[in-house]
């Protein structure tokens, strides 16, 4: 009996077992450890994967290429795990020795192997057959085992793709609140003027939601933050960053908006910033780009006033210059609790920071078709049709 065999066997089984485990069962964040081997596994094909992709001068076609990464890497994980416990009980049952062929062939460690792989796919062709109780257990074993590797895959990817479905949904609808890409100067242009405070109230509400959810899911499933958004130009990363954005400017201070909930919502998406950072093993960087200068604080400022917007009222009139001339420095201590993170993994998952304000006009995603110019094209014909029926 090579009992060695059966040894290695049993550590291997352990490991893909507890890996399994700590991947789609355990709910919460686990620290790098042997038993990892997913962990792994993500570290070193994301960084293939995106070494490809920065050759890629199409940022539309690079951004489509990256997406793929995500729900594809379930496949070759799942079949890792599949291979990987038939090889290990291979090695158990060729440590029990005494198996039995129909064609009294000699029993070598690869036809061992093929008994343990149509023993976990539940096959029983029955040419190859255990010829001892302990064997036999085994076999018995691990064809439960393959039952239940089948339903773990049958019920684990629904489970990611409906985390995924809940996480878009947020996304689509700041669409039309925020612009395509979403920025904090387009929110807070669109909504921040509405003389309603409980409306604003409960937008950042949904939102403080939406980051709790996001950050419970993508750490009970970290594979969630591959995926890319339905749209190239909007992200998951992209919506928390103009959240935080956002509250930060409010809390700062916005004539007419009462920062209570701004302050929770802030919170919260910092939260999940500092905590998603470490899910993707992010690297802190002081050498990041201002997303935010002076001129661009300037722009900001200006911009919103023409919605009706105005940055820093003050308590009083007699204290509102001194509010005004501490907004840079109060917005910059807020804005160094997240935006490091945010940069971490933006450089990490290869995602575009969306900027405080946009340099440029652009359409939102509900507003461009792949038909405009067809419709349009077709609009200015008729009137011109008409005029010549008409003489």
């Amino acid at each position: 009996m090579h009992w060695w065999a059966s040894i290695a066997g049993i550590v291997l089984i352990f490991v893909i077992l507890m890996d399994a485990f700590e991947t789609i069962v355990l709910p919460r964040r686990v620290s790098q450890t042997f038993f990892r081997i997913s962990a792994r596994f993500y570290k070193k094909t994301w960084r293939l994967w995106t070494r490809v992709g920065r050759h890629i001068k199409s940022a539309s076609r690079r951004e489509s290429f990256l997406a793929y990464f995500g729900p594809l890497s379930l496949f070759p994980l799942l079949g890792f795990w599949a291979l990987g416990l038939i090889f290990g009980f291979a090695c158990v049952q060729y440590g029990l020795g005494e198996h039995l062929t129909l064609g009294n062939e000699k029993i070598t460690f690869g036809k061992v192997v093929y008994l343990s792989g149509e023993t976990f796919f539940t096959l029983g062709y029955g040419d190859i057959t255990p010829n001892n109780s302990a064997a036999r257990a085994l076999a018995v074993m691990e064809a439960g085992m393959g039952f239940a590797f089948l339903g773990v895959v049958i019920g684990y990817v629904p489970v990611i793709y409906n985390s995924f479905a809940a996480r878009e949904t947020e996304i689509s609808l700041l669409d039309a609140r925020a612009g395509s890409p979403p920025s904090a100067a387009e929110f807070l242009g669109r909504l921040g003027c509405c003389p309603e405070q409980t409306v604003l109230d409960q937008i950042f509400r949904d939102w403080e939601h939406w980051c709790a959810d996001l950050l419970s899911s993508h750490i009970s499933y970290p594979v969630l933050v591959f995926f890319r958004s339905q749209h190239g130009n909007q992200s998951w990363l992209g919506a928390l960053t103009v959240m935080l954005d956002v509250t930060s400017l409010v809390m700062t201070g916005v004539e007419g908006i009462h920062p209570d909930q701004a302050k929770l919502t802030f919170a919260m998406a910092r939260h999940a910033a500092v905590d998603l950072a470490q899910v993707v093993n992010a690297e802190y960087s002081p050498h990041n780009a201002d997303r935010l200068p002076a001129a661009d604080l300037i722009r900001l400022r200006a911009e919103l006033a023409k919605h009706g917007v105005t940055l820093n009222d003050g308590a009083d009139n007699n204290a509102a210059d001194n509010n005004a001339a501490d907004v840079p420095d109060r917005l910059a201590e807020l804005r160094l609790l997240y935006e490091p993170y945010l940069h971490s993994i933006s450089g990490r998952l290869l995602m575009t920071l969306p900027p405080w304000i946009h340099t440029e006009h652009k359409k939102d995603n509900w507003e461009s078709s792949p038909w405009d110019r067809a419709i349009q094209a077709r609009a200015l014909e008729s009137p011109k049709r008409a005029a010549d029926d008409h003489f």
